[in-house]
């Protein structure tokens, strides 16, 4: 038992793992030789018993063929091609019913004297069917059917006697399967037992083993380890002198044991050295509660442990230096607040004066603004009538193209009047040379007495008609003369017109070049108001700026002030032994409120547009 403890843990799992192959193989042995006993069984089986069956089963078939092929032959006809593969096919059935039955007495020598008679049989209905064959290649075919009607009946009373010869075949086979499979399934559960068995065994073994060799020594071990853990240490270790595993963990617990009793030493001393320690953290803790009071006139004077009097020494040089900064801090805190009230007050005074300075430079760019906005209405209306102006000159222009087309017009009325008066002149001397061709032609007529009689009447009629026409030109006359001087008049009128709109478009173009300058000295004038307007905007708002700076310096400086009397009260809540930290200051500077400042600059007002701008007449002008 001995040897088995000192084996190591992965040995004994590998022992045990070889047992239970060892069972395992010897199931699988035992079962493997009995499979090949029942392969050869079944193996024989086949061999003796089912092969015959199968063997009788083809030879039936091919019996059954050579009878469908001799009837082929007489119906499709011994000379035609499948009549001759018809032949040929019935000798070929014929050969492997030979070979099949030759096998079956083979394989079972104890039915051979049947097998004989079933082959003697066989050939007998061979040779018939040959001689059906023969008689239909002789065209016989009613000896042929009678032949194949003798083949039929003796075939079917063959094959009767085989069939229950192949059923005892198969029920013998079937009898002895069935045996073998019985055998199979006493086998198999004998071999489940057996390796039922032989595992609970393994096991069974296993665990004891495993419960005396692993974990029955690793549960001692545990017990050991949490006594150890608790601080229990008396009781020995155990198992320490085991090769195996076991006793590497025991002899590493034992090194666990070994230092746990060194550190209850160490945890003795360090019980005394925490008292010391305590005793030290509560007076320091003391003497900070006070100087968290302010209280800074106590020093550390208990005796401590020569490894803290440094600590000691150090708190009280730091007790006397913080006493000396906090009266100092007192001081610069009075000196702080005194310039700070004087730097308020005096930013104060210069935040109102720059807020008095913005006002009126606010008051001044609005001005501005507004004259700004003036100067620009008379700038654009200026401009809106030297169009109106350039409008007019264009009228006139035109009206004076018109006057001069109405003068040429004229004229050439005038001329076409001289041309009516020629024309007029030469009807009156027609008329005149008519009247007096009628007077030559009633002379005549007289002479020539009753025969010119009624020429006379006609040279009468065209004396008159002459006489008239005479008339009608000289009233023509004097109305083209009438009309001449109405033309006259009028072309006269005309050109007093010319000259009338030659005048004014002459004053137009001064007025217009006067209006011009107007326009461009307001655009300039409001050019140098709109920069100046800027100009005073920008001081605007740097003064603005400087005021909103002075009153955010006046706040700084007096919460400065404020912040100078808290460090002052803060430090006064210190005592350092002296009556200078006593004084309190008053209450925190508050600063004035920024005064409102009014806005930069205003949008400049635009001027209505004059009344004349929304009609096409001069009244405004």
């Amino acid at each position: 038992m001995t040897f088995i403890h000192n084996l190591r843990i992965s040995l004994k799992i590998t022992l045990l793992l070889l047992a239970m192959g060892a069972i395992t193989l010897t199931v699988a042995v035992s079962g493997v030789a009995r499979l090949f006993d029942s392969d050869a069984v079944y193996t024989k089986l086949l061999s003796t018993k089912m092969v015959p069956a199968i063997r009788l089963s083809q030879a039936n078939r091919r019996v059954l063929e050579m009878g469908l092929r001799s009837y082929q032959v007489i119906a499709y006809g011994a000379d035609t091609p499948m009549g001759r593969d018809a032949a040929a096919e019935e000798l070929a059935s014929f050969s492997q019913a030979l070979v099949r039955l030759k096998e079956v007495g083979t394989v079972d020598p104890s039915q051979r004297t049947v097998i004989n008679g079933f082959i003697t049989r066989l050939h007998g209905l061979h040779e018939s069917c040959q001689a059906a064959i023969a008689a239909a290649r002789r065209k016989d075919i009613v000896a042929a059917r009678a032949i194949l009607v003798s083949v039929d009946r003796r075939s079917q009373q063959m094959r009767s006697e085989m069939i229950p010869y192949s059923n005892r075949q198969v029920e013998s086979s079937q009898a002895e399967s069935d045996r073998l499979t019985d055998r199979m399934h006493d086998t198999a559960l004998k071999m489940m037992l057996t390796a039922l068995l032989g595992t609970l065994a393994g096991i069974g073994a296993a665990m004891a083993l495993t419960r005396s060799s692993i974990t029955g020594p690793l549960s001692r071990l545990r017990d050991r380890m949490d006594r150890y853990a608790a601080g229990d240490y008396a009781e020995p270790v155990g198992d320490a002198e085991r090769k195996d595993e076991v006793g590497v963990m025991a002899r590493a617990v034992q090194v666990f044991r070994d230092n746990g009793i060194a550190k209850a030493a160490i945890d003795a001393e360090k019980a005394t050295r925490d008292a010391e320690q305590r005793m030290v953290v509560d007076t320091v803790s003391s003497h900070l509660s006070r100087l968290s009071d302010g209280d800074l006139t106590t020093p550390i004077r208990a005796a401590f442990p020569s490894e803290y009097d440094t600590l000691k020494r150090n708190f009280n040089e730091a007790l006397d230096k913080l006493r000396d900064l906090i009266g100092a801090v007192s001081d610069g805190a009075l000196a702080i607040r005194s310039g700070s009230g004087e730097i308020a007050q005096a930013a104060e005074d210069l935040a109102r004066r720059t807020e008095t300075n913005a006002s009126s430079l606010e008051q001044t760019a609005s001005a501005i603004a507004q004259m700004d906005g003036r100067l620009k209405a008379t700038a654009t209306a200026a401009g809106r009538t030297v169009e109106r102006a350039d409008q007019t000159i264009a009228t006139v222009g035109g009206g004076r193209v018109v006057a001069d087309e109405a003068v040429q017009a004229m004229g050439r009325v005038s001329d076409s009047a001289k041309g009516i008066d020629s024309v007029i002149e030469g009807l009156d001397k027609i008329a005149f040379q008519t009247r007096v061709l009628a007077m030559n032609a009633a002379v005549e007529s007289g002479r020539a007495g009753d025969a010119g009689r009624g020429f006379a009447v006609v040279a009468d009629l065209v004396s008159a008609l002459a006489m008239r026409s005479e008339e009608e030109a000289k009233r023509a006359r004097e109305q083209l003369t009438a009309t001449q001087a109405d033309i006259v008049t009028a072309v006269e009128a005309v050109q007093k017109v010319d000259g009338a709109l030659s005048a004014i478009s002459g004053d137009v173009t001064e007025v217009h070049g006067l209006l011009a300058t107007i326009a461009t000295d307001n655009q300039a004038q409001a050019a140098a108001i709109t920069q100046v307007a800027s100009t005073i905007g920008s001081m605007d708002r740097s003064t603005q700026q400087n005021a909103a700076m002075v009153e955010e310096t006046s706040a700084a400086a007096r919460n400065l002030a404020s912040e100078t009397a808290n460090l002052a009260d803060q430090a006064a809540r210190f005592n350092t032994g002296g009556g200078a930290m006593a004084r309190r200051f008053e209450g925190p500077v508050r600063p004035l409120p920024a005064a409102a400042l009014p806005a930069l600059v205003r949008a400049p007002q635009v001027l209505p547009a004059s009344a004349g701008d929304n009609g096409d007449d001069w009244t405004s002008f």
